[in-house]
């Protein structure tokens, strides 16, 4: 198992972040332009890796847009602003999100902070703690790490769904050819469309 350091955001920054991404997801949506991060908070400018997650209030986990990079040489707060513009794209879950749609959804981002390679993930897997993405054959996929927390799934069903996503066998997490990477991400997210940001670890 190998690791890499990242980025630790106070809760300002994830609020911020969370902010960002909302900017970024209506200035596409409502006038096709991508927004600049402005000037940064210092964290922004560190290179790490982001996730962006767009999700409808109109219905138990309606998934409207999901994009970014669990690692990336990038300035953080670029990363976000690209994350969030393709999670809102046709591109994510196959629909653009629509204008009419901005003030039902929450947005939620994942900065991530540590980077793990793993040889076994049954073992250093942690519930709740770590997204996974795997890679193999040019396939690859990752889920963010509340994800099985929030549907009550085991580790070797996350593992396998990762696999799904990334349109590999569902087993692939155990072939010696695929490479599986855990992640650990600060988790913020809207408590309600447009509203206050909470920190879900």
């Amino acid at each position: 198992m190998s690791e890499a350091q990242g980025v630790t955001l106070s809760f300002e920054d994830g609020a911020r972040a969370v902010e960002l991404a909302r900017e970024a997801i209506e200035g596409y949506v409502l006038h096709g332009q991508r927004e600049q991060p402005g000037s940064m908070r210092e964290a922004f400018y560190q290179r790490t890796g982001a996730l962006v997650r767009i999700e409808s209030t109109r219905g138990p986990g309606a998934l409207r847009g999901c994009s970014g990079q669990y690692h990336s040489s990038d300035q953080l707060g670029h990363v976000i602003v690209d994350a969030a513009i393709t999670a809102a794209s046709d591109d994510s879950c196959g629909s653009e999100v629509r204008s009419a749609e901005l003030g039902n959804v929450v947005v939620s981002t994942c900065i991530v902070r540590n980077v793990v390679l793993t040889d076994d993930p049954l073992s250093d897997l942690e519930l709740g703690r770590h997204g996974v993405a795997v890679d193999s054959g040019g396939q690859g996929g990752w889920l963010y790490p509340t994800i099985p927390v929030e549907n009550g799934w085991s580790k070797e069903e996350y593992l396998t769904r990762t696999c799904r996503k990334a349109r590999l066998p569902p087993l692939a997490w155990q072939d010696e050819d695929t490479v599986v990477t855990l992640f650990e991400g600060e988790v913020f997210r809207e408590r309600s469309p447009r509203g206050p940001v909470e920190h879900l670890g």
